[in-house]
């Protein structure tokens, strides 16, 4: 377990990720595929809807719009299923204890950790960031986060930024982790396209708040216990007693029950102020502050990165001697 967890992290770290070839590139297309056929809440399922029933009475078309909903679970669930169930039974058959089963194991573990390329975004930012060019921090900024970065300043850049470390942190590199020592590589395999799929079908709009249901909860479960241990190591790697205090008073306060644990702990362990109002999608949310301490700086995004190879050092540890007992 150690020794394939050493080698995925120094091809992590030496080679980075493969962006054009990379798997998840094509299950996203797969995802895209099955989404279009069958989400009723796209937009020409929408506009199919309203055009049929414009001149209903409202109580009329009530009944419809809950059976519909409750199908469109279901029909997000069958194309989770579908996309997560093939590539886990795949995984589970190739392993075995050859020699190419731990290349394979490598091979997966490799791909799914996201430690060089995390670190890679968060530097295309900071670049232009130290130089002034605003312009490009917001765009560089746009391609890891879902909020709109168009008028941000550059205290907003840095705190989002920040953000995104600290949260991706967890999803890329530290549940990751946990889930190849729970379940070796097809837990590594299911939480990281559960992830992918939450990614891309978990939002609660119009079109995704029915279909995304199932995978939106499921990656909640997933996630619950690997974020809590995500926000115990950036305790530990950084100031203990405001990270411990920041998730014990803000973590419950978060949209997300995961993400709000980890972002706390992060951001009292940087002795940092995140969270706050952002643009989402055209729409203005006010979410709750934060950490504690000074504003956001590019140093910050700096010393959250550090505080993410530290946190790996931990858990790197924590592998070793969990495997301790198989080489007795």
């Amino acid at each position: 377990m150690l020794i394939v967890l050493l080698c995925a992290l120094l091809l992590d770290y030496f080679l980075g990720e493969f962006n054009k070839y990379h798997p998840l590139v094509a299950f996203g297309q797969l995802a895209e595929w099955l989404e279009e056929g069958l989400n009723e809440d796209s937009f020409e399922a929408n506009v199919e809807l309203s055009s049929e029933f414009i001149l209903e009475p409202a109580h009329e078309c009530t009944p419809f719009m809950k059976r519909d909903a409750q199908k469109n679970r279901l029909n997000g669930f069958l194309a989770a299923m579908l996309c997560l169930l093939p590539a886990g039974l795949l995984a589970y058959y190739l392993i075995s204890d050859s020699l190419f089963g731990y290349l394979l194991e490598i091979i997966i573990l490799y791909f799914a950790i996201g430690l060089n390329s995390l670190k890679r975004h968060a530097h295309d930012i900071l670049l232009p960031l130290v130089s002034h060019q605003l312009e490009q921090a917001r765009h560089s900024l746009s391609m890891i986060v879902s909020r709109d970065t168009r008028d941000m300043d550059e205290e907003g850049i840095c705190r989002a930024t920040t953000e995104s470390v600290l949260e991706n942190g967890n999803d890329a590199v530290f549940a990751t982790i946990f889930w190849f020592i729970v379940a070796g590589a097809p837990g590594v395999i299911i939480f990281r396209l559960t992830n992918t799929l939450d990614a891309m079908w978990g939002y609660k709009t119009e079109r995704y708040n029915d279909f995304g249901f199932f995978v939106a909860k499921f990656d909640d479960v997933l996630n619950y216990v690997p974020s809590r241990l995500t926000a115990l190591s950036y305790a530990l790697m950084g100031n203990w007693k405001n990270a411990m205090q920041c998730w014990s008073k803000q973590g419950s306060l978060w949209e997300s029950p995961n993400a709000g644990v980890v972002m706390a702990a992060g951001a009292g362990a940087l002795d940092v102020q995140l969270g706050g109002g952002d643009h989402y999608h055209g729409e203005y949310k006010l979410r709750p502050d934060l950490g504690c301490g000074t504003q956001a700086t590019a140093q910050t995004i700096k010393e959250a990165c550090e505080l993410l190879d530290r946190s790996t050092i931990i858990w790197v540890i924590v592998v070793a001697l969990v495997s301790i007992p198989g080489w007795l």
